[in-house]
């Protein structure tokens, strides 16, 4: 069952670092570029994961979670949800703690494997508005 409650929700945000970052993109009118931008403001260092992209905001870009050289904490999605199952695949083989599914995006069967792979799963949550909601910065 992927985490709904606040308690749970906070305790990811203030224990987590280090956020890969699936789908960023260096475009200012999308909303993951908005998402990262807050995220990197609120001191989190965000990794961005996008092919199609060198750099997105001064972090260098990777073309997969596999190709990251560092420990991720949570792997963020801004892909379709048809997408997210090979995410979910990657994030286990790096080790992620957390897989954060952006608003609207919702795929219970990657949940399920992720949650049976001990990954904690948020769905249909976008991390900037749960966070400004939880710790009141706006």
């Amino acid at each position: 069952m992927a985490i709904q409650n606040d308690r749970e929700l906070k305790d990811i945000l203030t224990s987590v670092k280090t956020i890969a970052s699936v789908g960023a993109s260096s475009n200012p009118e999308k909303p993951s570029y908005g998402v990262v931008v807050y995220l990197i403001e609120r001191g989190y260092h965000v990794i961005p994961v996008n092919p199609a992209a060198f750099e997105i905001l001064g972090e260098k870009s990777y073309p997969d979670l596999a190709s990251i050289p560092e420990r991720v904490d949570v792997v963020q999605v801004f892909r379709r949800p048809e997408d997210v199952p090979p995410v979910v695949d990657a994030a286990i083989q790096i080790g992620a703690k957390v897989v954060w599914m952006q608003e609207g995006i919702i795929n219970e069967d990657a949940a399920s494997k992720g949650e049976a792979a001990g990954l904690k799963v948020v769905m249909d949550k976008c991390m900037m508005k749960v966070h400004k909601r939880l710790f009141g910065m706006y």
